[in-house]
């Protein structure tokens, strides 16, 4: 991540503002080093590392004047109320230690009593200053000023307004639905969002969307610690186990959306009366998702830390089916590592086992190849000694696809047929089409395109028939590389346009950037060079938003291609060597051959035939180890040294 942020600020000029920063180690990966490029951090903490480090420059800023706080006050309540005494306004411009956000929850609190004298209600907020000096007497007087009107507005809430403020301070996340709230309060969605129309009117709660709410999380502070006085630990741990089963159940509702075909979770009861959730299609639950992602990061950490270790794994097992079809690295791994220490406190063997192949996956995506090894080993041996054929059969299929990853093919291909040997003993044949494309991929590898061409079609009509839109689009995208690999161009484009239109329709970011390479591949090879060069840089765009850099790599090299076909030489030299060093930096040996092999056409081009040659060398050693047909067709152009060989796939 620190990577691609540094990636996406070279050669810009650049204001980053980073925003209510905690820590210092908090800001650091974001300080840009690129000349031309400064960064505002502001915090409620001196963050004293940041000066002697990074030798920033401190600006202390203090609360708004008298004059500003008492216009702040002003401009809230001179719509509801006349007459009021200028001092008195000042005095509770005072009270709030001029403050905004106290400022504010105190304006509306007496905008919102129009015919009560602002004297009586300035009475009501010394008496709760008084409350919290005797209780709080080392604290700030900022900090006195806060709590003060926190107390003096919650304690003028309706009580059941009052008990709901108390549990959104044990949500895990500061934004969450008017859904989420009701689970919270174990109260139905009317109530749930009338009580939160009572709390935003108070300035207790923020309205962000129709829907959605957030807490300050100086209020939301305050919440939890009204929580721990006025409910019991096991209220607390009831309303949190409800909201927590709530996210369960609406991510194992995503799950058979995004990923029907996947194992599902005999889920811990839902506890609350909310209806059981539904989305209409798969777009529909990728919408929630995304709204909830940060939330259900949370929620994971919240039911682990809180010790409700059978839904923090359930909730990552879970979320594992909705990552891998956005790849969002960091949420996928720290979800997957909390919930494999919480099924091992469980003593969920199973779940050991689907959490380890999660890690597996994930690091797979994050090209940490050899890290992943490890957690898929882990996990086959789990499914072994539990005798579980099936998880069995899962396992094998992700080693082959890390194997293809690593291009080792001959182990790739048998992962596959064991996989598939399985699912076929199993009589379940959905799985074992979907193995069978996996090894219709392994022959595209070899150079054989002619052998993938009966499994991609079969599997294309029985993934469109289960209604399964990512399988479906993955062999599309599958089925285009045969076609151009075969010579069928004008069919490779259509099928490559196909894939990359359920990617968009299913609201999936790494689908659409890795079908978009696809796309791109047919764009060149039917003539449409310009058209390529928008989707090679879309795809660049969305993987480094993933954090993908092979893939950005692949995009970068693509792009190249498309650029010399356009006789731009000298752009196709930039694009290709982006894309040699990005393989390089990440251990790929097979990858920086091929890009290697196209920097040469390019440096021909561009008539540099000293930097060409020396691509070609260094192509040709890293390619002495690859046998299979397809390296040694490229071994072959490389030694040719073909300027007019530019498509060296």
């Amino acid at each position: 991540m620190a990577a691609a942020f540094r990636s996406l600020l070279a050669g810009r000029r650049l204001l980053l503002v980073l925003d209510n920063a905690a820590s210092a180690s908090q800001v650091r990966p974001l300080l840009p080093a690129t000349p031309g490029c400064l960064a505002i951090v502001t915090s409620r903490h001196r963050l004293p590392g940041l000066t002697i480090r990074e030798g920033a420059a401190r600006l202390t800023l203090d609360v708004l004047d008298q004059d500003g706080s008492v216009a702040l006050l002003c401009g809230i309540i001179s719509a509801y109320r006349d007459g009021d005494d200028p001092a008195l306004v000042a005095e509770l411009a005072s009270l709030c230690a001029r403050l905004p956000l106290a400022l504010r929850i105190a304006a509306e609190r007496a905008a919102g009593r129009p015919l009560m004298n602002l004297a009586d209600l300035i009475g009501e907020l010394r008496d709760e200053s008084g409350r919290w000096e005797a209780l709080t007497a080392d604290d700030g007087d900022e900090s006195e000023a806060v709590r003060s009107v926190f107390t003096w507005s919650y304690r003028a809430l309706p009580s059941d307004a009052a008990r709901l403020f108390r549990l959104l301070g044990l949500h895990p996340g500061p934004d969450f639905s008017d859904m989420a709230a009701a689970a919270l309060a174990d109260v139905d969605a009317r109530t749930a969002r009338r009580l939160l129309d009572v709390l935003a009117a108070a300035h207790m709660v923020e309205q962000t969307a129709s829907d959605r709410f957030r807490l300050h999380d100086l209020l939301r502070a305050y919440a939890a610690g009204q929580a721990r006085l006025e409910q019991t630990r096991q209220e607390r741990d009831r309303a949190l186990h409800r909201v927590l089963t709530w996210y369960l159940h609406n991510a194992d509702a995503v799950q058979a959306r995004v990923a029907p075909q996947e194992p599902r979770v005999a889920l811990v009861p839902a506890d609350g009366g909310l209806p059981e959730p539904r989305f209409a299609d798969e777009a529909q639950a990728m919408r929630w998702y995304e709204a909830e992602r940060d939330n259900l990061v949370a929620a994971v950490r919240a039911a682990a830390s809180g010790g409700q270790d059978r839904l923090a794994w359930q909730l990552a097992v879970v979320l594992r089916s909705v990552y891998m079809t956005d790849h969002p690295l960091q949420e996928w791994l720290t979800t997957s590592r909390i919930g494999l220490e919480a099924a091992r406190r469980d003593g969920d063997r199973a779940a050991e086992a689907e959490l380890q192949e999660s890690l597996g996956m994930a690091h797979v995506q994050a090209q940490s190849l050899e890290t992943a090894v490890g957690h898929y080993e882990s996990a086959l041996a789990l499914r072994r000694d539990l005798r579980d054929t099936f998880g069995e059969a899962l396992t094998l299929n992700g080693l082959g696809l890390l194997e293809l990853r690593r291009r080792n093919l001959a182990r790739a291909q048998a992962a596959f047929e064991s996989s598939r040997a399985l699912f076929a003993a199993l009589n379940d044949g959905f799985w074992e089409l979907r193995t069978a494309v996996n090894l219709a991929q392994v022959e595209l590898e070899l150079g054989h395109p002619e052998n993938a061409l009966g499994p991609l079609y079969r599997g294309i009509e029985v993934f469109r028939a289960h209604g399964d839109r990512r399988a479906e689009g993955n062999a599309l995208r599958l089925l285009a590389t045969a076609e151009l690999d075969s010579g069928a161009a004008d069919a490779a484009l259509a099928h490559a346009e196909q894939a990359v239109a359920i990617a968009t329709g299913i609201r999936s970011t790494a689908a659409e950037a890795y079908w978009l390479l696809a796309l791109g591949d047919a764009q060149r090879a039917t003539g449409h060079p310009t058209r390529a060069q928008a989707a090679y840089r879309r795809a660049a765009t969305l993987h480094g938003h993933l954090g993908d850099r092979a893939r950005q790599a692949a995009a970068w090299d693509g792009l190249g291609q498309a650029c010399l076909q356009l006789g731009q030489a000298r752009k196709a030299t930039d694009c290709h060597r982006r894309a040699v060093a990005t393989y390089r930096d990440l251990q790929l040996t097979w990858e920086t051959a091929q890009a290697l092999a196209h920097l040469a056409v390019a440096l021909d081009s561009a008539r540099e035939p000293q930097e060409a040659a020396q691509a070609r060398a260094d192509a040709l050693g890293l390619l002495v180890d690859f046998t299979d047909p397809r390296a040694v067709r490229l071994r072959e152009r490389v030694v040719q040294r073909s300027p007019q060989d530019e498509d060296c796939q």
